[in-house]
């Protein structure tokens, strides 16, 4: 016979719906995000506090890297090959692009190896596996931080607080959003392929190793097109790193170079805004291919690990 507890317990979970039950490892997708937030927000801190765990320098590294990357192209590009005398404020220029390709590097890079690199959580608890994809574009982010600050003080001494306009702003907000989106879409694709077929990850450190190049981060659009046919140079620009790279340069670049864009009659990319538009709409597809495919895979990840 049942008990009076175990009968009163009975009488409570016969009031509950069934609806209120959510079925053991069932994910909803990316609205688990929203819903495990909180497990977002400790991702994340952890990411942030361990990258630079045990190291003497700590956060600086954070600048050394873009400063001697920056100083190698620099050289490379504007004084050996005179880029320099074409483009005014070079280092402005160049070193705008380079923050927008760290942070869509670091992002890809680690949302494509953050399902195998912690392999021993999903393989023993359940746990919505998108916040891993999540929580590396968002470290990421905390680290370009550093990156665009240090640009902001180099712009500010050149005057960028007097010339910007709205349009600036935008243009730099829009270009950390595309960025963003894209790296994680392809890092959603490429991490859930990559529990399967230890392939993806090569094929991502080649594709990394491309996109400083394939952007219009070291040299000026125009070289491009006086280069590529017209339905070529169509698609080098469909390109949302190539969209977001322009965005950063008429964010930061552009302000401090108006005069002598001017006198110099140097053209600015005439399309950027519809350009914009375009680029979001690929970056929210990118969005929707991976996390089509992710949840595809997701349901092998465990014995795939």
């Amino acid at each position: 016979m049942p008990t009076e507890s175990e009968l009163s317990s009975q009488d409570l979970f016969s009031q509950v719906p069934r609806s209120a039950f959510v079925t053991p490892g069932a994910s909803r997708g990316l609205l688990d995000v929203i819903r495990w937030r909180y497990l977002l927000r400790l991702l994340v801190r952890t990411g942030v506090t361990t990258r630079y765990r045990n190291s003497v320098m700590g956060w600086t590294w954070s600048y050394v890297r873009p400063a001697v990357q920056f100083l190698v192209f620099w050289l490379i590009m504007g004084v050996f090959l005179k880029l320099g005398d074409t483009v005014p404020n070079y280092h402005v220029y160049l070193f705008s692009g380079i923050i927008g390709i760290n942070f869509f590097s670091e992002a890809f890079g680690n949302a494509t190896r953050t399902i195998v690199g912690n392999a021993p959580l999903v393989r023993k608890v359940y746990l919505p596996r998108q916040l891993f994809s999540v929580s590396a574009v968002f470290v990421a982010f905390v680290h370009f931080l550093p990156q665009l600050g240090l640009l902001l003080v180099v712009g500010l001494f050149m005057g960028w607080i007097v010339h910007i306009t709205v349009w600036s702003v935008l243009a730099v907000l829009a270009a950390i959003l595309i960025l963003g989106m894209v790296s994680f879409g392809a890092g959603l694709f490429f991490g859930a392929v990559n529990v399967r077929f230890r392939d993806a990850e090569p094929i991502v450190e080649l594709l990394l190793m491309l996109v400083t190049w394939a952007s219009p981060v070291l040299y000026f659009w125009t070289m491009v097109r006086d280069v590529f046919p017209a339905w070529l140079m169509q698609i080098y620009m469909l390109n949302p790193i190539t969209v977001a790279v322009e965005l950063l340069h008429f964010g930061f670049w552009e302000p401090v170079s108006r005069a002598a864009i001017e006198e110099r009659g140097i053209e600015l990319h005439p399309d950027l805004g519809i350009l914009t538009v375009y680029a979001f709409l690929i970056s929210l597809a990118t969005i929707l291919i991976g996390q089509f495919v992710f949840r595809r895979l997701e349901g092998r990840f465990a014995q795939d690990l």
